[in-house]
Parts: structure tokens; C-alpha cells; sequence
């Protein structure tokens, strides 16, 4: 699986952004989905994931209620829809697939090149 991700940017507190993330190659609908991201000097870190099916999802508590992640398994496709955006969720995001349950750094299949979101206060 590659994975593209898409949509980075600057932006200012309070404000919106829309991460996208393109899978080719093997069956997109077979892995979970995830984000995770990275600021410097801090560890990698999960951020939210989706199952194949799209109806289970989880998130960091960090994020919940401010970000949404869903699917086109019809588009090969991952969305991180972020809102409320604060300074402390600047990082690199990183678009992750997993064929494990667990979702976590280690049990990763996948990753995509990050995208830089930068968030000015």
C-alpha cells in the first residue's frame, strides 16, 4: 500500500483544516486507517483511526470532539476534517494503515509522508 497524504498548511487558532490521504496498490479496505503525528522533539503519536468499515473510530483524547476522520473506500481514500485547531496540534501528520487491531506505532503497516500543519496562535 502507498499511501499519499494531502492538505497541510498554516492556519490560525480556531481555524479548519482538511487532511486528505490517497492508498494504491494493495486492498485499501482490508486495513484500519489511521493519523498519527509527530511535533519536534516529541515522539510520534496516535491521533485518530477508522476501521474498514468506517463505522468504528477512535481518537486521541487531545483531539476528541474537535477532529473527525472518515473513508471513501470507493475513492481509496482517508479524511481528517480538524477544527478548532490550537497551536499545540502543530506537527507533521502522518497517514498510517494497519492490518492489526491494536493501532499503535509498532503495529503500523504502512506510512505515508507526512504533511506539515502549522498552527499559529
Amino acid at each position: 500500500v502507498q499511501l499519499q497524504a494531502s492538505g497541510g498548511g498554516l492556519v490560525q487558532a480556531g481555524g479548519s483544516l482538511r487532511l486528505s490521504c490517497a492508498a494504491s496498490g494493495r486492498t485499501f479496505t482490508r486495513y484500519t486507517m489511521a493519523w498519527f503525528r509527530q511535533a519536534p522533539g516529541k515522539e510520534r503519536e496516535f491521533v485518530g483511526a477508522i476501521r474498514w468499515s468506517g463505522i468504528s473510530t477512535y481518537y486521541a483524547d487531545s483531539v476528541k470532539g474537535r477532529f473527525t476522520i472518515s473513508r471513501d473506500n470507493a475513492k481509496n481514500t482517508v479524511f481528517l476534517q480538524m477544527n478548532s485547531l490550537k497551536p499545540e496540534d502543530t506537527a507533521v501528520y502522518y497517514c498510517a494503515a494497519t492490518g492489526g487491531g491494536l493501532i499503535t506505532v509498532s503495529t503500523v503497516n504502512y506510512w505515508g509522508k507526512g504533511t506539515q500543519v502549522t498552527v499559529s496562535s
